[in-house]
């Protein structure tokens, strides 16, 4: 008979790992199952400036730290790709991994994240990888000395075009707006940056190129004019999309598209938790991802303790 695990916690972003070092800690059998990168997006950001306590530190290192203390005391963690969550007659819960058996336990929590949204717009596809990124951190580089465009207009797109301009020699801001939706620290911050010009009530229509991206068509969305943006790179940062299909049939859905639970992190299947940007709320950021970790697993633990009869 297979092992079975007090909590398995799918997703090693902020949420995921603060449940794992919360529940390990309450010791109870915990398993963090990730897909890619420990982190999250977390990660691959270059400063969380509005991290209590210490501002600056580098989402890599806090990634690393907390990954550190939650398999420190005790939590297991593996990479696998989490494809179903399903409620056992007897109570438990089946986690279906690609390629692997599931794994079987009295709670779940999942904390899966989010993926960027993708602009959905010719050439993106063709040029992802060659011009076309969804991370600064993981390839400003590669743009040293060079054009880019950056797509958006929120938190994420205003402070990954800042990081940009340590390498690029333009950067060009491309917004369907007249104004942002970033902080205003933020936002003050780009208006003053040399680098940084703005291409505003406007989308990009199309990425051209032969083997490497070489321009943005762009739409102004209040008279119709195309024009052509010579760009060697394009980041697109259009918000992002939750991942909700491994758990689609054991939760309900609020009116954002995201996981609906309350106050304890509950969801509608009993003994099944979220946490993170994967759920309702009003703002997502590692501060209160942290949050959500930490009430999921408190929750877990409860239940687990004092089953209902």
């Amino acid at each position: 008979m297979s092992e079975i695990y007090d909590v398995v916690i799918v997703g090693a972003g902020p949420a995921g790992l603060t449940a794992g070092i919360y529940a390990s800690r309450a010791m109870l059998k915990t398993v963090i199952i990730e897909k890619s990168v420990a982190g999250g997006l977390m990660a691959v950001t270059d400063k969380l400036d509005n991290w209590p306590g210490n501002p600056s530190i580098s989402g890599g290192d806090l990634s690393e730290r907390m990954l550190k203390q939650a398999t420190g005391f005790g939590s297991e963690f593996k990479f696998g790709d989490v494809k179903k969550v399903t409620k056992l007659d007897d109570g438990n819960f089946s986690v279906l991994l690609a390629d692997e058996d599931p794994l079987t336990a009295k709670t779940v929590i999942y904390a899966a994240g989010s993926t960027p949204r993708l602009a959905e717009i010719p050439g993106e596809k063709e040029f992802t990888g060659r011009g076309v990124s969804y991370c600064a951190v993981c390839d400003a580089a590669f743009y040293r000395n060079l054009k880019v465009a950056v797509l958006g207009g929120g938190d994420s797109a205003l402070k990954e075009a800042l990081y940009l301009t340590k390498f690029a020699s333009e950067v060009v801001i491309i917004h369907r707006r007249q104004e942002f939706r970033a902080e205003k620290i933020i936002q003050d911050e780009v208006k003053k940056n040399p680098k940084i010009s703005f291409m505003l009530d406007s989308v990009a229509q199309k990425i051209e190129g032969s083997n490497f991206v070489e321009k943005v068509v762009v739409k102004n969305v209040k008279t119709g004019e195309l024009s052509q943006l010579n760009a060697d790179g394009v980041f697109v940062f259009l918000g992002y999309v939750p991942k909700i299909d491994p758990v689609r049939e054991v939760v309900s859905f609020a009116a954002d598209g995201r996981i609906d639970v309350n106050s304890h992190m509950e969801t509608k299947t009993e003994g099944l938790y979220a946490a993170g940007d994967i759920i309702s709320k009003l703002v997502n950021q590692v501060a209160t991802a942290v949050g959500d970790g930490a009430t999921a697993a408190t929750a877990a633990e409860h239940f687990i303790s004092n089953p209902k009869q």
